[in-house]
């Protein structure tokens, strides 16, 4: 898998009573924190669904690090994950018990499990109630569980559906700090949002779709050059995402 792009689509197309995707073409190398800019509705959540296998493409080709996932579903899962807007860990668990159940489903041995679990946890501010139920938390408590149980296996590529919903500022800060530790290190990480805020402090490129199209793509400064307004934000030209403010 060494050389390839951490993702690769061509053609991706998806459709319901209208298309939701729409011929798309992307490609992201390895090592790079991207994020999928666009409104709701644009296509963004299905396209990356799709990548994490959990939903099947109309049309057009997934390749993960080389692995074509069509095909090949369980090889590019290995090095996958996936962490949606609502998230979803099982309430009568405590984080510790969930992130030992979900280091069981990768066959992680039991004394490497505990140490990443307990690592993890702890890095994401989970120490102090790491042994109670995840019934009675928060959306934003629950949300870091989910982003722990994503990282336990280590994967080389994180997907993430706008991550930082539901997060306090301080919270907000945290995830943001993991994710980009996880980059340098080597990983991958894609999410998508619909603020431009988010996008602009934290990926290192940005993908802007409209009606399940990548209409522009670039770094922040190669947005605002292509959108001819200078200094501006992007935002100004392209479709306009939805009103908000970085929670950070």
């Amino acid at each position: 898998m060494d050389g390839h792009p951490a993702l690769e689509v061509s053609g991706l197309g998806k459709r319901f009573e209208r298309p939701a995707v729409d011929g798309l073409d992307l490609r992201i190398g390895a090592g790079e924190f991207y994020a999928l800019l666009g409104p709701n509705g644009a296509g963004k959540t299905t396209t990356l669904r799709m990548v994490a296998g959990l939903l099947r493409p109309d049309a057009g080709a997934i390749s993960i690090f080389g692995v074509d996932a069509l095909k090949h579903p369980v090889e590019a899962k290995r090095v996958t994950a996936w962490v949606s807007d609502e998230p979803m860990i099982y309430d009568k668990l405590t984080p510790f018990e969930y992130l030992e159940f979900v280091a069981g489903l990768w066959s992680i041995e039991a004394k490497a499990a505990e140490a990443r679990a307990v690592a993890i946890l702890d890095r994401l501010g989970l120490k102090d109630p790491m042994h109670e139920r995840c019934e009675g938390f928060s959306k934003g408590m629950r949300q870091k569980v989910a982003l722990a149980g994503a990282l336990v296996h280590e994967p080389r590529l994180i997907i993430l559906d706008e991550p930082l919903t539901g997060l306090d500022a301080g919270s907000a800060r945290l995830v943001k700090d993991v994710l980009r530790e996880r980059v340098r290190q080597g990983g991958t990480v894609i999410l998508t949002t619909h603020i431009l805020e988010v996008a602009e402090r934290m990926a290192e490129r940005i993908g802007v779709i409209s009606r399940g199209r990548l209409i522009a793509e670039g770094t922040l400064s190669e947005l605002r050059l292509k959108s001819g307004n200078g200094g501006s934000s992007p935002g100004e030209s392209f479709p306009a995402p939805a009103a908000g403010r970085d929670p950070a």
